[in-house]
């Protein structure tokens, strides 16, 4: 008797892009039709926009860790780990388990959605000593680390100690940069009260860019009102400027000032995943190039979204122009593969990716926040309804919901009790240790490892 195998369906990342392509599988798909299979390393999605109020401690961690195994619909197998390469032409994904085991995962259907690591540079010290803001454990952890600075300061009887544990520098003054450094002012400004023997003044933080601009994308008249309320917090904001250099107490930046501090906080931008590099294919500042439909071309049933993929923005209409790497387009380039992968497996024709960019909302804490939803300016309580009314209706589930709301609504109510849950228990963990970066295979060693695997050899 012949056996008839179903399509194989792979999905790599459990990001926007990711989680919102193999939720539109699972409805679209009949069970029979096709197996889907996921690689992340955590059986949640990560709601991104929120790890500075994570960090901050307006939000639990869980309540932006929306679970991957609530759809009423889930039958998705998921691998506990990460896609280190992929060898286009034998069709494989290579992944290394949570356990450091490397398992081959082959594949009809390959759906490349790995996301985004921190955008790094070669300045001395900055990976060995700066902090991320790129997951949620690096979230709970600066969290630690800034309660921590202030319990240290109390402590203190050197001046020259406290001065610097009382000093915060942030580098990236885009939208994850300017609302981290605006919820952690928050959270200092606030804490300080519970510690009489500190001077207030001592807390001072930095916001750097190598930009003129802060944030850009919200116009000159939001931008500018956004860096007069972190001015007026007492946020020291400076524009062109970077570091020079980073060491484990002071941080030297490039006009020559050196700013004692045990607090580097680098979110100067994303790069598409390391995994990208290991396809060999053709890419663009980092990003695969894909056309509208995002399909890598040359190579059937590869498709490729979200932060990682260059996918070109049919709105704006420039040549040349690619969509932006926000949620906003990665959530809709998932629903879209998801729909053009069901339509090649039926035979029909798939449809270019089109969407108009719905405006960015910038909560800074309390009641100040900047928002321009469609084009439209606000700032103050009407831009924080905004910013939050947009991410409260973009997570994924009432559960999440729930959990969002009652944070915020306990956080303005009862506030903060500023506990430390551990983290800084033992080894310090800096850039360097929450991405794994180096874990990847090249694009030789993929090929040379399944050409192996099929000899036996592995």
């Amino acid at each position: 008797m012949d056996t008839v195998t179903r399509p194989r369906i792979l999905v790599v990342g459990a990001g926007f892009a990711g989680v919102e392509c193999v939720r539109r599988l699972e409805r679209r798909l009949a069970p029979d039709e096709a197996d889907v299979t996921l690689v992340t390393p955590f059986s949640y999605q990560l709601y991104l926009p929120l790890l500075p109020q994570v960090a901050s401690g307006v939000l639990t961690p869980q309540s932006v860790a929306v679970s991957l195994r609530r759809s009423k619909r889930y039958r998705t197998r998921i691998i506990p780990g990460g896609a280190i390469g992929v060898d286009l032409k034998s069709k494989v994904c290579v992944v290394r388990t949570i356990t450091d085991q490397i398992v081959n995962e082959p594949y009809d259907y390959i759906v490349l959605a790995p996301g985004s690591i921190t955008r790094t540079f070669d300045i001395p010290g900055l990976t060995e000593h700066a902090y991320g803001l790129k997951t949620l454990a690096e979230a709970a952890y600066i969290r630690d680390h800034v309660i921590s600075q202030l319990d240290l300061a109390d402590a203190s009887d050197d001046p020259a100690e406290r001065a610097s544990r009382l000093q915060f520098v942030v580098v990236g003054a885009g939208y994850a940069g300017t609302e981290t450094a605006a919820c952690l002012q928050k959270l200092t400004h606030a804490a300080v009260r519970r510690y009489p023997r500190l001077d207030p003044g001592l807390i001072r933080w930095h916001l750097i860019d190598i930009a003129p601009k802060l944030m850009p994308e919200l116009g000159d008249k939001l931008g500018r009102s956004a860096q007069e309320i972190l001015r007026r917090r007492g946020i020291e904001v400076s524009l062109g400027v970077s570091i020079a250099k980073a060491g484990p107490e002071e941080v030297t930046f490039t006009d020559g000032r050196v700013v004692p501090t045990r607090t580097l906080i680098w979110t100067a931008g994303v790069v598409a995943s390391p995994l990208i590099a290991t396809l060999g294919a053709e890419t663009v500042r980092g990003r695969l190039a894909v056309n509208a439909e995002m399909c890598l071309p040359g190579h059937d049933g590869v498709f490729a979204l979200g932060d990682a993929a260059a996918v070109p923005d049919e709105v704006k209409g420039e040549e040349g122009a690619v969509c932006p790497p926000t949620a906003q387009h990665a959530m809709r380039q998932g629903t879209h593969v998801a729909d053009n992968v069901v339509a090649t497996l039926r035979n029909r024709p798939m449809t270019p990716y089109a969407h108009k960019d719905l405006g960015l909302v910038v909560d800074l804490g309390g009641t100040d926040a900047v928002s321009k939803p469609l084009g439209i300016e606000l700032h103050g309580l009407p831009a924080q309804f905004a910013a939050r009314g947009y991410h409260w209706w973009a997570l994924r589930t009432n559960v999440a919901k729930v959990r969002v709301a009652t944070n915020w609504t306990l956080n303005a109510i009862a506030g903060d009790d500023f506990v430390r849950t551990g983290f800084q228990a033992r080894k310090p963990a800096r850039l360097k240790d929450f991405e794994f970066t180096d874990a990847y295979m090249t694009p030789d060693q993929v090929r040379a490892h399944v050409e192996g695997a099929d000899r036996g050899e592995v």
